[in-house]
């Protein structure tokens, strides 16, 4: 059974960092490239960040381009998502998410990714 489980969230004033995480099981994780989602009340869920199977190809979304890095350890089925200079329109759950299709390419469309985590709530005060 393939689980994803974020973790990291939590509540932070505009201005300060998070680090996210998600613990994989179940799957070949060092295989897949994993994505980043985030939605917001009302909203759609988003593209955030994805990174290949052995970190050498990332993609950001323009409004988190240069703030966040996405980061993984295979060794440790481990995905990271470091956020910094956090900004009150950056509070959302943030979903973690594979993509068993891609290895060495990646793709910022929700519909490419297959197993998703449960999300963890970051909430950014101003």
């Amino acid at each position: 059974q393939v689980q994803l489980v974020e973790s990291g969230g939590g509540l932070v004033q505009a201005g300060g960092s998070l680090r996210l995480s998600c613990a994989a099981s179940g799957l070949t994780w060092a295989t897949y490239a994993m994505g980043w989602f985030r939605q917001a009340p009302g909203k759609e869920r988003e593209f955030v960040a994805t990174i290949s199977w052995n970190g050498r190809i990332t993609d950001y979304a323009d409004s988190v381009k240069g703030r966040f890095t996405a980061s993984r350890d295979n060794a440790e089925n481990a995905g990271y998502l470091q956020m910094n200079s956090l900004k009150p329109d950056d509070t959302a759950t943030y979903y973690c998410a594979a993509d068993t299709t891609r290895s060495s390419t990646v793709s910022t469309s929700r519909g490419s990714y297959d197993y998703w985590g449960q999300g963890t709530q970051v909430t950014v005060s101003s």
